[in-house]
């Protein structure tokens, strides 16, 4: 589970960590960023030759030969032009070339935590808010875009340029215009990274309100059918344009902090221009300069305070990124409760026995589901369990999967502890058909297919007969290509039902687990589905967890729990011959029925 202030515990510093964590993605490309970084010296040197060739120029338009004014500028003003389109092109060939490894890594990180994120146990799965957790990978993944394109090739660069016009304006024009250019760098740089501390934090709180705003607006689009069983669409919209209230006022503070830390840019920028072009306009007038110096100091001035006002944008733009990026990283951070070694070796099916040896869970102390239970499932058998609600059926089949590991005792396939063995080998031996079924927003082939993504096309139809869905099928205009909508909407309960039955028959497990699987079938449905259940779990373990006692009548084994505890355990005809628990609640579900 994220903790709930997680997004709150991003420090005040750029976070340096965020770069050792993507820079290796980047020594993968080593000869493409090489390329890149030569075309970028290119580009600066080009750059800075620009106020050169427009200093010589402006002295020889005022010099009085005619043949300086009709050779000599024409040849200038080529190579002027020729400097600022090889700046701009080589500029776009940089980052055109170094596109691909942002994008690359952009690829490589957003998988991974994708992975991780699926890879998480699902605790936090039950607990996250899924569009919150949507916008957080979103923006961690957009910001590592913005660093990896413009702290590589944009601060670095623009620091190194200063420092290069620096050390020419001493060499040519002397100290007083080297100390002018200094200090408002100085200036400029402090101001904008206090400035900017200040405003992060309404920064984080203008992402904090988007995330949840867009979380509420997810939730309730992805509940349409329960807001209107409700009519709570006015009840929804409020909950929505509270939200969006936050959010407003949040990006009002950023806005306005906003605009205090660019007045305070733009007037040390303005100060020093105007210094600049003081001490230029007076080495005119008494002749130490020339008009051309007065043109090249001022074009140097323009070049070098456009990318630091660019510099202060991308140092915003940082603090905002690593912000994002450590909401992202926190989720990588998280670990499953779920372990296993590495070398763990896969589950080796030989007969599909199953054991449960005083097993014990509780979702809380207070809370116990399981109290050491003791159940034996022989290869090839079809055991049904049954009780109340709340009596911890369901529960077993999470242990099984190893959503969740028992607090006590340990569960065994073949002898094979679950908890030692590998888990993917573990999952892809049980096939199970859910009490809540939903699907893919794709079609019914394709929501089938997903039992099995290597399946052929004749395998989905073997499998859509033994589901009974051919019928249902061969009536629909589309045909088994119909889109079934968001979760499955546009299909039935029944229907969602058996199209998550033929996906677990097209994965062909050795054990499978049917959890209430009939429970949105009407009868005539139930008994066609039941039927098609008896056949495919020949030779195969099966476990049934449901609620009717009807559908588990010829289970070669029913287990009645109680409470968390196994309180009985025998055929049909044992059970009621018993008069207890089982009896009672047969009793009570044929005096419903009557």
């Amino acid at each position: 589970m994220i903790p709930s202030n997680y997004a709150d515990n991003a420090e005040r510093e750029i976070h340096w960590r965020v770069f050792k964590a993507i820079w290796p993605h980047l020594l993968d490309y080593r000869s493409r960023i090489a390329l890149a970084l030569f075309c970028l010296v290119l580009s600066k040197s080009a750059s800075v030759s620009s106020p050169f060739l427009l200093k010589h120029i402006v002295d020889s338009l005022s010099l009085d030969a005619r043949s300086s004014l009709l050779v000599i500028p024409a040849a200038l003003l080529l190579a002027y032009g020729f400097a600022r389109f090889s700046m701009i092109l080589l500029g776009e060939i940089r980052d055109t070339i170094f596109g691909r490894v942002t994008e690359r890594a952009m690829r490589k990180i957003g998988l991974q935590v994708f992975r991780h994120v699926h890879g998480l146990d699902l605790d936090f799965h039950l607990d996250r808010r899924t569009g919150g957790l949507s916008s957080d990978i979103e923006r961690g993944i957009s910001g590592i875009n913005f660093l990896m394109r413009f702290f590589v090739f944009n601060i670095i660069p623009t620091l190194l340029e200063i420092a290069f016009v620096i050390g020419l304006l001493l060499y040519n024009y002397g100290a007083g215009f080297a100390i002018i250019t200094i200090i408002a760098v100085i200036l400029y740089i402090g101001f904008s990274m206090v400035t900017t501390d200040w405003r992060t934090e309404f920064v984080r709180e203008a992402a904090q309100a988007d995330s949840k705003a867009s979380t509420l607006r997810i939730e309730s689009l992805l509940n349409y059918e329960t807001v209107k069983y409700f009519t709570n669409e006015e009840y929804e919209a409020a909950r929505y344009d509270k939200a969006l209230y936050a959010w407003e006022q949040a990006k009002r503070k950023n806005r306005l902090s906003l605009l205090g830390l660019n007045t305070g840019q733009a007037l040390i920028i303005s100060v020093a221009m105007a210094s600049m072009m003081w001490l230029a306009a007076e080495g005119v007038a008494d002749g130490s300069m020339t008009i051309g110096d007065f043109v090249l100091i001022n074009a140097f001035m323009l070049q070098l305070f456009l990318p630091l006002n660019f510099l202060g944008f991308v140092y915003r733009e940082i603090r905002g990124s690593t912000a994002n990026i450590e909401n992202m990283f926190a989720l990588m951070s998280l670990s499953s409760k779920i372990h296993q070694t590495d070398d763990a070796p896969p589950l080796n099916i030989t007969q599909g026995a199953i054991s449960f040896n005083q097993v014990s869970f509780a979702f809380s102390p207070d809370r116990p589901i399981l109290k050491s239970l003791d159940l034996c499932v022989e290869p090839g058998t079809q055991v049904a369990i049954v009780g109340a609600s709340g009596a911890g059926k369901s529960t077993l089949t999470k242990l099984l999967f190893r959503f969740y590991d028992a607090d006590q005792g340990h569960i065994a396939i073949d002898g094979q502890d679950i908890t030692a063995v590998n888990l993917e080998s573990l999952r892809q031996a049980i096939g199970i058909v859910p009490q809540d079924t939903v699907l893919f927003n794709d079609s019914i082939f394709e929501n089938i297919r997903y039992g099995n993504p290597n399946a052929t096309d004749q395998q989905v139809h073997r499998a859509i007969e033994l589901a009974h869905l051919a019928e249902f099928i061969a009536v629909l205009p589309e045909g088994s290509d119909t889109i079934v909508g968001e979760r499955g909407l546009k299909l039935s309960g029944g229907e969602k039902q058996r199209v998550t039955i033929a996906r677990t028959i097209l994965k062909q497990p050795p054990i499978l687990v049917f959890d209430e699987a009939t429970s949105s079938l009407d009868s005539q449905s139930e008994r066609s589905i039941m039927s098609a259940l008896q056949e495919i779990s020949k030779d195969h373990t099966s476990l049934i967890i449901a609620h009717r006692l009807s559908t588990v009548v010829n289970a070669d084994k029913i287990v009645v729990l109680h409470q968390g505890a196994l309180v009985e355990q025998g055929t049909h005809d044992q059970l009621l011959d018993k008069k207890g628990r089982y009896f009672d609640l047969w009793t009570a579900q044929l005096r419903d029925q009557s």
